[in-house]
């Protein structure tokens, strides 16, 4: 068995079964990609002295479980604050393309008064729940650890649930903050869904991550909601949190509609 979501192959990366998301078992979740968009981003110059504050990713197609190659560059430079493109590919073209702003890390004198939301329950008083019976033995739903608070994917409803990675993003390496948190913020519609997904599908075309700090640990929570409209369109949205507290909010859009 795999034992990372992706395998360095020369400049590309291989995607292993462990990318494997509910819809197709042949096509990837989006949130490990999105996570290795995030890891280039990262490997860009002077990284250590910024925070990416908003990264969008837009969804081109699905994104098939095989190699990849992935590319980042500073669209818009500045001293403070710096805007950044990048893509993910295949053979056949274009999948995955991302912009995120990026802001420079800083000290500020913010008043004592200003408090952090406090974190829902944490992961040890959560429940193991069950992810869509997909009829796969392995993908991301086990590459992943679940603690639900409330809700889950098989409970109709808005949903709070931690997760964790039980493998590395790319084999060898020690995943970063920013990829724990990119890795679990696509969950949103997923554990949220008021749709049975034997019925209906409530795929996202994109994913939105605020993000007002990094997530100390491996724990990454969502709380998520998802409101679905009878013209084909929805979105889930989403509020990410850490043990300490809040770190920042995800949004995705979403189609809508029944299955063939």
């Amino acid at each position: 068995m795999a034992s990372a979501f992706y395998a360095c192959d020369g400049d590309r990366y291989l995607a292993t079964e462990l990318t494997r998301g509910p819809w197709d078992p042949g096509a990837q979740h989006a949130g490990p990609p999105a996570a290795l968009v995030g890891r280039e981003i990262e490997r860009l110059e002077d990284a250590d002295e910024f925070q990416v504050g908003r990264v969008t990713f837009e969804i081109m197609r699905s994104i098939p479980i095989g190699p990849l190659s992935v590319e980042a560059k500073v669209i818009r430079p500045g001293r403070s604050v710096q805007l950044i493109e990048a893509s993910l590919v295949n053979d056949d073209g274009e999948l995955m393309r991302a912009r995120a702003w990026r802001i420079r890390r800083g000290e500020v004198d913010l008043p004592d008064a200003l408090t952090e939301p406090s974190p829902p329950p944490g992961p040890e008083q959560g429940s193991t729940g069950d992810f869509f019976p997909t009829g796969q033995e392995v993908g991301y739903h086990t590459a992943m650890e679940w603690r639900s608070v409330s809700g889950g994917f098989l409970d109709p409803g808005p949903a709070t649930v931690w997760m964790r990675m039980r493998c590395p993003l790319v084999e060898g390496e020690d995943p970063t903050p920013l990829q724990r948190t990119l890795v679990a913020a696509d969950v949103g519609n997923g554990i949220s869904a008021v749709l049975d997904w034997q019925k209906f599908l409530f795929i996202n075309v994109d994913l939105t991550v605020h993000l007002e700090r990094m997530p100390d640990g491996e724990w990454v929570c969502v709380d998520a909601v998802t409101l679905p409209q009878r013209n084909g369109v929805g979105t889930a949205e989403s509020v990410l949190f850490d043990e300490r507290g809040r770190i920042g909010r995800a949004a995705q859009t979403l189609l809508i509609a029944q299955r063939p």
